[in-house]
Parts: structure tokens; C-alpha cells; sequence
């Protein structure tokens, strides 16, 4: 965007403002300019001289405005969007509540103070709250540095006071832990935990590392610890005294700013007492510089102008694509001798506007950096605004696409990463049930430490029935999996060296025998089944995504080019897209539906209600209006006539998209012309039967299912590769997370949140599951607040009255909507952003997942409320689904809760019900696994020969010591990971990991690490095992192999006479001296490299 502030900076009032915010800080009022023109202004002197930058709007609209703008005028900026603090007063003590907005704010403050030059969005109600102090601030927060002297059990006490939760693994914002020298802790304030260790009392090293992988990213030498609770405090002061002198302050349409704050004041009194005043707000940020920034040049209060600047700013006409009347004004500009500057959105766009422009014979050149000339010609550069602007004393004319074109695609970037990538659900925690290999399910009790022939070892404790017990060894942890199966209920042990085991396997393989068949049926019919191959896009594809409004996320940009593969291919596609609720798949959708109709194929939409089907068809038909497939609806909100009417161009071939509940797979009602992709939304909520019937439907279609939280049975098909998946996990860059509170419930709550709601003109939904006491429920509400609208929905009702009251509410008839489950998957009420769930234990958890996705539709803050009720001794089941909702307070966790819901819930049935009892006897991965294995025997593939797995046993101690890694589970999750290696390179990735974790290695770890070195060295020459017997190193290798000759040389060379053929079997046998025995790892180590070559004398 240098090309453009370059042209801006000819500009008078462009170069006055830049002069004014350089001298002293003053209060300097500026007029005659609106929208991109200021944003554009604000932008060229923020990029001369960059500084900390407030921008306060009245609204969120304005707020949008500025931020697309600044995004792509400044991509190196830090541009972040205050959150206004949720104060809940009448939350009962003890209550859940996500912290993510208190986490950006107190991270916006530190950053104010540290004179970071960030960019902050204010909305006037975020700007006006009462806050900490930068004093309050700086003494609640605490600060460590590289050298700094600081017991660490005294920072674990601070950290106590600070709020913050001492755990054995840092997984979310607010907690900490310890391990030996190293703490780390997740800071409120920060988008990333710290790693502090220690050298004695002095901090040693701190660096950033990745919440996931565990691993450090980078060195820091400050961090600053912000407090948990200070961020619900009251403080006292406003967020603008933490600017200092060189900062800068727009306030945005002043008289707009001062009307919306007494709007505020008047709506909730509550709000209005933490709120400063206009004058208290301007008084604030006086430190500073202060722009007032309007269109017209009248006084405002509290304010006493410096400087004052007017602008000579017109927008520009809006051409939409009135290319005769653009050509015309172009010419005018250029015989003007006026510099125009056209922004095209790429470099593409930008080749075809000059080539549009030299077929009109005007002159045109691409500017790609600054101080290129342009010497009468058209400029063209890439980058794009919101709208163009004319400044006529300075002769300026810049124009935008969406001058040109009429329209306009929204870049918001993203501020953080939201979608967590999937962890897989095997981690082992001492008390969970696992399956051995070879000797079925057992108890995970913990690692144990066991001296054996006087060498320590650490072994995996499982208890078996009766009182068996198994001590299996750490490097054999693959032999374990966990023990995901049937909801709720415990299994029964096995007895070791009983037939239990082998039966139980035996019933799961027969049942896996027939799903393996019924699988390859379904894959068979998949690979011989012809589809019709789309074509590739052309350019009026790329004409209908271009008109999309909206930044499309990078994981919707690559689940449409999954499923555009898919289609493009003869194969049938059946790809499961699953993303969180408004995450934007139907927009994936849109784009498959316009593929296939502009082939001249037909779309089927199919949605389990009427109500959705209705709301899809106007998101569908708004959004084909300027193009040309046609899209319709079969519901009951349509006349007979008017269906049998739609039917009839349906079997014609005159519609191309056609919505519809289940009622349109009656293949004898409905008949298309020609179908060649069906769309299932809402996956989850179609039975069994529904879905054979989908499934025969469906043959030789592309099939695309839509789904928010999968159903496990389904997930498990896309995990076992029966269908192919796309996840989309990063929302939309407008959403916020909802705000979740697990609560006891009682009236106080109940009535603070619907009034709360009610006093900004929103809209409730109360969720209450029992119909035969919801009237009771009503007048109990009805009591609470008289004033409300109510409404009651049930699935009790008949399917007319019940979508008659959905729609009441949809339209803003009622404010609360009392309803039982069955709005889990309702309509989308943008005004909607308050949800209470009465008796949340009661709720499966994709069902209070799906039911919390019903708010936070809007840019407006939504709340959810788990209530569960008072004394109430609540299921294990039902205490870890509501622990789960807590964990995944956040955007985009679908997928997360489908992944534990397998947990909670058991994995049910992968191709039906009844295959239940024999998931639950063998657990689900051994289940899957036995599966995987006979659909390739099947298939006819040979099965793998099982990896050689080498036994080392030298007489060395080489285990994980306590006093290295004294945690249960992270010694597991170690030894899983030493399983795994299989090079030099995964070796010392390790170790790096370990180090970085947990500090230096003890020598038994090191030891370890050498013992894994010599192994994946011995499986290279397919070694049975090494064995150190009396004075003789033994390398038995398989029946009738021998070491190639040269490895045999480089041995002779270094032990001659001592080394000879084993006396039973294959192998050789070394004598070794006592200094060789002495130092055994050293000198295994030495002859498994002579062998590889890797090392020669």
C-alpha cells in the first residue's frame, strides 16, 4: 500500500496532520473526511512514525470499518480489538467462567505499557470501563527477568496469590507447574506459556514454547504475570491512562461517541456506574496526542484544539460495473492532470483492470513499489479499502474494486489461531482400563520402579482379575492401547492365562468379519462405481467465490479444494465436512452446489427440519440472486400447488438446487433430471434407517455431509477411511467465544442473566427438558420477569404449530423461548445471544455443544449458562461433560468434544447397533485395529511381516528416575515417544525435548537414550536381541541370516580372535575384557556401529 500513501502525502491536510502528531502532545481536531479517506490518513501517519494507536468508535459497525481497512493498509501492525470485561454479579461463588476475553484485554494493557506500537479497536462501551490502573496494574502483575534472584517456591506462592492454578501439565490459560528446576506457567496476558528454569535461586533461562507439542519456540528475557482475579476486580481506572506522551488517541465521530455513551448510560444503570464520563474519558488520554476525527467541523466538549485541519475529501462515485460512465471520468481525471490510483485486490486482478483499461486506450501502469513513476497514466497497485475517495485541491483519485465492480470482500485477519489441532484421545492416566495385546483388558495402576538382578527398570503396573498382576516393560508401551467402550460401564478384568481373552477376541473378530464385508461392499461400490468427473473451474467459478463477502479461512480454502478434487474425479465422492457451527461450511457447500449446476447437473439439499429448510433456502437464494442456477424449496411452508408446481421443473430440469427435509428421497414423488451431488446437512441428527435410505439415494452421486459434531460412529468411518473428512476448526475472524458459566442454579441467576439480556434488546432461550412440567417451568419465569414475552416449544406439539413458534421467535415476537433439546438444531436468531440450560448434567455432550453453537451468532457478546441444580450428586458421567464444556469454553472446539464424547459416550456402533457388545468386550482400537487388518486380508494385500523388535538386556540402570520425571503421565507419554523413535533424527529431537522440558538428563535417562541409540541401529541388521552374558556379548540374529562380510572385517579388525558364532542358532558371540565389560553401553554402542558402517576404525 506504499503507492497509495505516497500519492496521500502530496496531500495538504495529510502532511498537516503528520506534522501536528509529531510535535508535542496537543489536542488537534480534524473534519472533512469520512470512511476509507480517514482510515487512510490515520494510517499514512501511523506508517511514518509508528506508536501505540487507539481508534474509539461508537459502534461495531465502525469498529469492522476501521479494522479491514487498517489491516490492509498496515499487514506488519499489531491491530487488536478491546474486549468489553463481563461483570457478573450475581454468578454463585465457585462458578465456572472462560477467561479468554479478560486474557486480551490484560494482554492490550501490558502491551500499552510496555510502548509497544500496537493498533487498538475500541468500541465506546470497552473504552469506557473501569479498569486497573497502570499503577494497580504493575503492582498486581509480576515481572521476571533473565538473572533474576527468586527462591521457587516463592514463586509458586506469588503465582498462588495471582490466581493461578498449580496442575502436573499447563493446558489452558491460568495454570502452572513444576518440574524439578523448570516452572511453567500460561500467563493470562499472554498468547503463548512461558518456560522458566532455574540454577539454584536464579532464573536461569525463560523462553515461549508451544502448548501442544510441549516444545519451546523461543529465548525471552522479560515476561510479565498478569493476575487472574485482579482482571474481575473493580478497579477505578480508565484503560487510556496506560498511553504515554508518544501515543496517539482517535476519538471517532465525537458527537456519535458522546450520544452512544449516554444511550449506554440510560439502557443499564448497572453498566453506566463502571463507565467514565465523556470528559473523564478525554481527560484520560491527555497524556498523549488526541485526534477528534469527524465529517463536520463543530465544537466539541472538552476539547480545545491545537491545531485544526480540514480535509477536501468527495468520495467516489460508485460505477458498478457502468464501464462507459468510468472510461468517461477517467479521461476527465487524466486531461485534469489528476494523479488516479486504482487498488486491485491481487496481482491478477491488477493485470486484468490495466488490460480492461489499455483496450479503452487509456494509459495504465502497475506500480509495485514506491517511487515508481507514473507520469500521466492510470496507477495500478495491488491492495484494497472499502471505498474510493477524491481529493480535489490536491488533484487525487483513488478508486476501488468495489467502485468499479460493486463489490467488496471483507479482510479481517485473525488475531490468534483458535482451532487447536486434534490430539489423539490414547494418552494413559494411572485408574484407566487398557487392552494388552496379548493378555486383554487390565488396570493401569502407574509406572513402577523394580530392581531386577540389581539393575533398576521402570515397568507399567496393570492389574489384572483376580490378583494378577503384569509388570510390562516401558519399551514395550506399544503393546498397550486405551480402553474406549461402552458408555458408563465398567469392564470386567481379565484373568491372566485364562481362555477369557482369547474369546472375547474371538467374538469381536467374527463380528469384524462381517462389517469387513459389508465395509469392502461399501468401498468397492465406492472405487467401481462411475461418478460423473465435474470439470475444473473456470472463470465464472471464480466470479461467484470472488462475490463471497466475507475473508474465507484457510481451512475453508482447503476443504473446498478437497472437495473440488474429489469432484473433479470419476470416483463418487463421500466426504464428511465437518466445522463448528457457523464456521462457514455452508458456504463450502454453496461453491460445491454452483460446480455441479453450472455442469448441468442437479443439487439436492437435504436438512432434518422444515424450519432449516426454509432458512437454508434464503441463505441459498441470496446468495445465486446475480447468478444463474435456481434454487427452490419442498416444504410445508410452501402450498400443494406451489410444491407439486416446483416438482414438476424439478423432473423438467429447470431447477438446479432443490432444499428439502427427507420427504424428497422418495424417489416415486420426487424425481430429478439429472442429480449429481447431494448435500446432507445437520448429519447428526438423521437415524439408521434414514441413512440406508440416503445411502441408496446416493449411489453413484457426490455425496457431501455436513456436521458440527460428528456422531462418533461417523468419525469412526473417516478415521478407518470408509469416507473421507475435512475439518475446518478457525471461526470466522468476527466471532467471540460465547461466555460460559457452569453454574448452581437458582432465581437470582436465572433472572440477572434474562434481564441482563432483555435490557439490550435480545433474546433468550431457556432450555428445559421435561415436558410435562414446562408450564409449570413458564409460570415459575413468568414470575421471575413479569415483563417478558414467553413462548414454549416442545416435540410434543404438532409440526405446524411448533415451526409457526419458531418462526414467531426468529421474527422478534417472543424474547424468551422456553423449549425442550429440540432446538439443538433450530434456526440461526442472530438477536439470540443469551442460552440457560436447566439440568446441564442431563445433556449428552454434542447435545450442550450444538445448543450453546445457538448464540453467538452476531458481533454481540453471548453468554451460556450449564445450570445444575443445588445438593445434586451428579453422575461421574455427567461431571465430565460438564468439566469438558468448561475446558472448551472456546471457538472451534466441535471436533474436540466429538473426540471426548467417543470417550465418555464409548464408541457405539461403527455400521450398526448391534455390534455394540463386541466393541465393549475388546475395547475400540483393538476393535478398529482387527478391523483394519481383515479388510486388507480381504482385499487380498499380504499383511506386513511384524517389525523385528530387538531385546536389549545389558546389566545398566536406564530408566526415567523420579528425581528426573516424577509424573506418572509424562513419563508414560516419554516412553511412548522412545517407542516410537526409528532414526538419529527422531533420537535427538528428543533429547532436545527433554532437555527443554525437564532439564538435563540423569545418567539412567541418558542411559536410556543410548540403549534406544543401540537399538535402532541393531534393527537395521535385523537383530534378534543383544544380551550380556558373564564376559560375553551375545547378537542373536534370525534363522540363517549372516552379517554381510564387510561389517564382519571392520569387527576383526577391532576384536580378531575374540568373536565367533554363537553355540545355538544364528549369531555371534563377543568375548569382551573386563574394561570392555566395565563400560558395556560404550562398547555395545562401538559394535553396533562397526556393524552399520557407521563408523570405521
Amino acid at each position: 500500500m506504499n503507492a497509495l500513501f505516497s500519492i496521500l502525502r502530496t496531500d495538504g491536510a495529510v502532511r498537516q496532520l503528520a506534522e501536528a502528531l509529531d510535535d508535542a502532545p496537543q489536542q488537534i481536531l480534524a473534519y472533512g473526511f469520512a470512511g476509507s479517506m480517514k482510515h487512510a490518513a490515520v494510517a499514512a501517519a501511523y506508517d511514518a512514525a509508528p506508536r501505540p494507536l487507539v481508534v474509539i468508535t461508537s459502534g461495531r459497525d465502525a469498529l469492522r470499518a476501521w479494522q479491514e481497512d487498517l489491516v490492509t493498509l498496515l499487514p506488519e501492525a499489531d491491530i487488536y480489538e478491546l474486549p468489553e470485561l463481563d461483570r457478573i454479579d450475581f454468578a454463585a461463588p465457585g462458578a465456572a467462567k472462560g477467561l479468554e476475553r479478560s486474557a486480551q484485554r490484560m494482554n492490550i494493557l501490558a502491551r500499552l505499557l510496555r510502548r509497544e506500537p500496537i493498533i487498538v479497536l475500541a468500541d465506546i462501551g470497552a473504552a469506557a470501563q473501569r479498569g486497573l490502573s497502570a499503577a494497580e496494574f504493575a503492582r498486581a502483575s509480576l515481572t521476571l527477568s533473565l538473572g533474576m534472584m527468586l527462591p521457587h517456591e516463592d514463586l509458586m506462592e506469588r503465582l498462588d496469590t495471582l490466581g493461578y492454578e498449580h496442575v502436573m501439565e499447563v493446558e489452558h490459560v491460568g495454570q502452572f507447574s513444576v518440574r524439578g528446576g523448570i516452572v511453567d506457567i500460561f500467563p493470562i496476558n499472554a498468547l503463548l506459556p512461558l518456560r522458566v528454569e532455574f540454577f539454584d535461586t536464579e532464573i536461569d533461562s525463560m523462553r515461549e514454547y508451544d502448548v501442544l507439542t510441549k516444545r519451546s519456540i523461543k529465548n525471552i528475557s522479560t515476561a510479565s504475570v498478569m493476575p487472574l482475579h485482579a482482571a474481575d476486580d473493580e478497579g477505578e481506572a480508565c484503560f487510556l491512562s496506560c498511553l504515554g506522551a508518544g501515543a496517539v488517541t482517535v476519538f471517532d465521530e465525537s458527537a456519535r461517541l458522546i450520544s452512544a455513551l449516554q444511550d449506554a448510560v440510560q439502557e443499564d444503570a448497572a453498566r453506566a456506574a463502571r463507565s467514565f464520563s465523556w470528559e473523564e474519558l478525554v481527560a484520560a488520554g491527555a497524556a498523549g496526542h488526541e485526534l477528534f476525527a469527524s465529517l463536520m467541523n463543530r465544537a466539541v466538549p472538552s476539547c480545545a484544539p491545537a491545531a485544526l485541519i480540514g480535509f477536501q475529501m468527495m468520495p467516489m462515485t460508485a460505477f458498478q460495473r457502468q464501464f462507459s460512465l468510468l472510461e468517461s471520468e477517467l479521461r476527465r481525471y487524466l486531461a485534469d492532470e489528476t494523479r488516479v490510483l486504482v487498488l486491485a485486490g491481487s496481482g491478477e486482478r491488477a493485470n486484468l483492470i490495466r488490460e480492461m483499461f489499455t483496450g479503452w486506450n487509456l494509459p495504465a501502469v502497475i506500480l509495485r513499489k514506491e517511487g515508481d513513476a507514473q507520469d500521466g497514466a492510470v496507477g495500478i497497485a495491488s491492495g484494497a479499502l472499502r471505498a474510493g475517495f477524491e481529493l480535489s485541491t490536491s488533484h487525487i483519485a483513488v478508486l476501488t474494486e468495489q467502485d468499479i465492480f460493486g463489490r467488496h470482500k471483507a479482510k479481517l485477519h485473525r488475531m490468534a489461531p483458535a482451532g487447536d489441532r486434534i490430539r489423539h484421545f490414547r494418552e494413559i492416566a494411572p485408574g484407566d482400563y487398557v487392552v494388552h495385546v496379548s493378555h486383554g483388558i487390565g488396570k493401569y495402576i502407574g509406572v513402577e520402579t523394580l530392581e531386577v538382578a540389581g539393575v533398576h527398570r521402570d515397568y507399567l503396573h496393570i492389574q489384572y482379575g483376580g490378583d494378577d498382576k503384569l509388570f510390562v516393560p516401558t519399551d514395550q508401551v506399544g503393546l498397550l492401547q486405551k480402553y474406549i467402550g461402552a458408555e458408563g460401564s465398567v469392564p470386567r478384568l481379565h484373568r491372566m492365562g485364562t481362555a477369557d481373552w482369547a474369546r472375547a477376541r474371538a467374538k469381536a473378530q467374527k463380528s469384524v468379519e462381517d462389517i469387513a464385508d459389508k465395509l469392502l461392499e461399501i468401498y468397492a461400490e465406492r472405487q467401481l462405481a462411475k461418478g460423473h468427473a465435474f470439470t475444473p473451474d473456470d472463470a465464472g467459478q471464480r466470479e461467484f467465490e470472488e462475490a463471497f463477502p466475507y475473508q474465507e479461512t484457510d481451512d475453508q480454502l482447503r476443504a473446498v479444494a478437497e472437495i473440488k478434487r474429489d469432484m473433479e474425479s470419476e470416483k463418487p465422492m463421500d466426504r464428511l465436512l465437518c466445522g463448528d457451527v457457523g464456521f462457514g461450511k455452508t458456504e463450502v457447500a454453496i461453491r460445491a452446489a454452483y460446480k455441479a449446476a453450472m455442469d448441468g447437473y442437479q443439487v439436492a439439499v437435504l436438512v432434518p427440519t422444515t424450519v432449516l429448510a426454509q432458512q437454508h433456502y434464503q441463505t441459498f437464494a441470496a446468495r445465486f440472486a446475480d447468478f444463474a442456477p435456481k434454487v427452490d424449496v419442498v416444504c410445508r411452508f410452501r402450498t400443494l400447488r406451489e410444491q407439486a408446481e416446483t416438482l414438476r421443473d424439478v423432473a423438467r430440469g429447470r431447477v438446479d438446487i432443490l432444499i428439502g427435509t427427507h420427504a424428497i428421497l422418495n424417489r416415486k414423488r420426487v424425481r430429478f433430471h439429472k442429480l449429481g451431488l447431494l448435500i446432507v446437512d445437520e448429519e447428526q441428527r438423521f437415524g439408521v434407517t434414514q441413512k440406508e435410505r440416503i445411502k441408496e439415494f446416493a449411489a453413484g452421486v457426490d455425496v457431501l455431509t455436513l456436521s458440527a459434531t460428528p456422531i462418533p460412529r461417523t468419525l469412526h468411518m473417516s478415521l478407518a477411511g470408509a469416507r473421507d473428512m475435512s475439518v475446518i476448526e478457525t471461526p470466522p475472524a468476527e466471532r467471540l467465544p460465547v461466555q460460559s458459566y457452569v453454574v448452581e442454579s437458582s432465581d437470582a441467576v436465572m433472572r440477572g442473566a434474562i434481564e441482563r439480556e432483555l435490557s439490550r434488546g435480545g433474546q433468550i432461550y431457556f432450555i428445559y427438558n421435561r415436558v410435562e412440567s414446562i408450564d409449570r417451568m413458564r409460570e415459575h419465569l413468568l414470575q421471575l420477569v413479569p415483563q417478558a414475552r414467553i413462548a414454549s416449544a416442545h416435540g410434543q406439539m404438532s409440526e405446524a404449530i411448533l415451526e409457526q413458534v419458531m418462526m414467531d421467535f426468529y421474527e422478534g415476537h417472543y424474547d424468551i423461548l422456553l423449549a425442550t433439546s429440540i432446538i439443538e438444531n433450530g434456526i440461526d436468531v442472530a438477536n439470540a445471544n443469551t442460552i440457560i440450560i436447566y439440568d446441564a448434567d442431563r445433556f449428552g455432550l454434542s447435545q450442550l455443544y450444538q445448543m450453546r453453537g445457538r448464540v453467538g451468532r452476531s458481533a454481540k457478546m453471548a453468554f451460556a449458562y450449564f445450570t445444575y441444580r443445588r445438593d445434586k450428586v451428579l453422575s461421574e458421567m455427567a461431571e465430565k461433560r460438564l468439566q469438558a464444556m468448561r475446558e472448551f469454553a472456546r471457538l472451534g472446539s466441535g471436533f474436540k468434544i466429538a473426540m471426548r464424547d467417543l470417550e465418555i459416550r464409548g464408541a457405539g456402533s461403527l455400521l450398526g447397533a448391534q455390534q455394540h457388545g463386541h466393541i465393549a468386550g475388546v475395547g475400540f482400537e483393538m476393535y478398529v485395529k482387527l478391523l483394519e487388518e481383515t479388510v486388507a486380508r480381504k482385499r487380498g494385500e499380504k499383511p506386513a511381516p511384524p517389525p523385528v523388535q530387538t531385546v536389549i538386556d545389558l546389566p545398566v540402570e536406564a530408566y526415567l528416575d523420579g528425581g528426573y520425571i516424577e509424573d506418572a503421565m509424562h513419563k508414560i507419554e516419554i516412553y511412548q515417544k522412545i517407542a516410537a523413535v526409528q532414526t538419529e533424527e527422531d533420537l535427538d529431537a528428543l533429547l532436545d525435548e527433554l532437555i527443554d522440558r525437564f532439564g538435563e538428563p540423569s545418567t539412567p535417562a541418558l542411559a536410556l537414550l543410548d540403549i534406544t541409540r543401540i537399538k535402532n541401529a541393531a534393527r537395521t541388521f535385523h537383530a534378534r536381541s543383544i544380551v550380556l552374558k558373564e564376559n560375553a556379548l551375545d547378537i542373536a540374529l534370525p534363522t540363517d541370516e549372516k552379517l554381510p562380510l564387510p561389517a564382519l572385517m571392520r569387527l576383526d579388525h577391532v576384536f580378531g580372535r575374540r568373536i565367533g558364532p554363537l553355540p545355538e542358532g544364528s549369531g555371534y558371540r563377543i568375548r569382551l575384557s573386563a574394561r570392555e565389560s566395565q563400560n558395556v553401553l560404550d562398547t555395545v554402542l562401538e559394535v553396533v556401529q562397526l556393524i552399520t558402517g557407521e563408523q570405521h576404525e
